[in-house]
């Protein structure tokens, strides 16, 4: 990374990613975080703990169930994140910034369609996801 959270200008970040408040942004940059250790392990160089678009959104769909509980469809939605285009389209505009590195083979296709906010924050869903957890 080459600029701290801090340093963005999260106007100028947010005019060409779309409406996506800091705290997407910020919930987004926490995820890959917990994404990253999931798949690779904890530690290790940035240049080792790539994941792809897919494996981000599945990671970003847990955390967001494991932090906000019930209300996580309702958190993204306050945030204008629907699809997972949307985290996408946050995690380009970091890209862009600075904030975040990508390999040649990245794309911003690479999170079209990935899951079903509908299905994958339904109710059934997130009382199943809820359950294992407690």
């Amino acid at each position: 990374m080459t600029q701290t959270a801090i340093e963005v200008d999260w106007r100028r970040l947010a005019a060409k990613a779309g409406p996506y408040p800091p705290e997407a942004y910020q919930f987004v940059r926490e995820g890959l975080t917990r994404t990253s250790e999931l798949v690779h392990g904890p530690g290790g160089a940035d240049a080792d703990r790539h994941v792809s678009g897919q494996q981000l959104c599945i990671g970003l769909r847990d955390y967001a169930i494991e932090r906000y509980g019930m209300m996580a469809p309702s958190v993204l939605a306050g945030w204008h994140v629907s699809r997972t285009d949307d985290f996408g389209r946050i995690v380009f505009a970091m890209i862009d910034a600075g904030l975040l590195t990508k390999t040649q083979r990245d794309s911003l296709e690479d999170f079209r369609g990935v899951f079903d906010f509908q299905e994958a924050f339904g109710r059934d869903r997130l009382v199943n996801a809820m359950g294992r957890r407690g």
